[in-house]
């Protein structure tokens, strides 16, 4: 599957952009992302560099794959990671969306679900649309935000894994200037999946009030505050 993506143009991170089985698939800016910027990030600030088919660059490149097809795919049958009659996600032990539901309010808003009463909030998932959100991350992270597997705990059908998500705030933030350090944030997935390795669930645990605080002021040592230490996140600021 990957060496096939790649030769046909593909990314090396991520499958189901080029060749034949894309060929009808609808994105959302008129073409396949480019994921070059990101790559270059991923690859100079990485921890670690897996295996080619090890369980851990297998469930890596599930998760960018999958991220990939969320953000970029407007149709459900064009998402190939996941089983799209199946499909939620939660975060946080938050209600259960359903793929419909991600793709209409957009992968920001859904990761972003909170129970803060709306004057609490630093970002309000409720009032974004699917083209703010993506529009507000893309202005605050110019160079990308990219994610890596640290460690996976456990293989299909139930694969749980650490993994770390950054970038760098060069841009302004719901009306917060740039402060140009790295912004990361640590956190535990589940991935249900079926036989074929489609994504039938997905459970996300993180320490959300972290992350966002990151963007009002630079992180100390450079994101060590943002990381929420070592362990599973707990569900603070949720």
């Amino acid at each position: 599957m990957a060496a096939s993506d790649e030769e046909a143009g593909g990314d090396k991170y991520r499958s189901f952009m080029h060749g034949e089985s894309e060929r009808d698939t609808v994105w959302r800016l008129g073409a396949p992302p480019n994921y070059d910027a990101v790559n270059k990030l991923f690859e100079a600030e990485r921890t670690h560099v897996w295996p080619e088919g090890s369980l851990e660059e297998k469930v890596q490149r599930l998760l960018k794959s999958w991220e990939m097809e969320l953000v970029h795919k407007t149709r459900p049958e064009d998402q190939k990671t996941v089983n799209s009659q199946k499909y939620t996600t939660s975060t946080n032990g938050m209600p259960a969306l359903s793929l419909r539901e991600v793709m209409s309010i957009g992968g920001y808003n859904a990761f972003l679900q909170t129970t803060l009463p709306p004057e609490h909030r630093i970002y309000d998932p409720d009032t974004e649309t699917l083209e703010s959100s993506m529009a507000t991350f893309l202005t605050a992270f110019p160079r990308g935000f990219t994610i890596e597997v640290l460690d996976v705990y456990s293989g299909p059908p139930k694969i749980a894994f650490k993994f770390r998500h950054w970038g760098y705030m060069e841009g302004p933030f719901m009306g917060h200037p740039p402060h140009g350090q790295r912004v990361e944030f640590f956190g535990v997935c589940i991935f249900h999946v079926d036989e074929e390795m489609k994504v039938e669930k997905t459970e996300y645990f993180y320490e959300r009030g972290n992350f966002l605080a990151s963007f009002l002021s630079p992180p100390a040592a450079n994101g060590a505050a943002a990381s929420g230490s070592s362990g599973c996140p707990v569900m603070r600021g949720n």
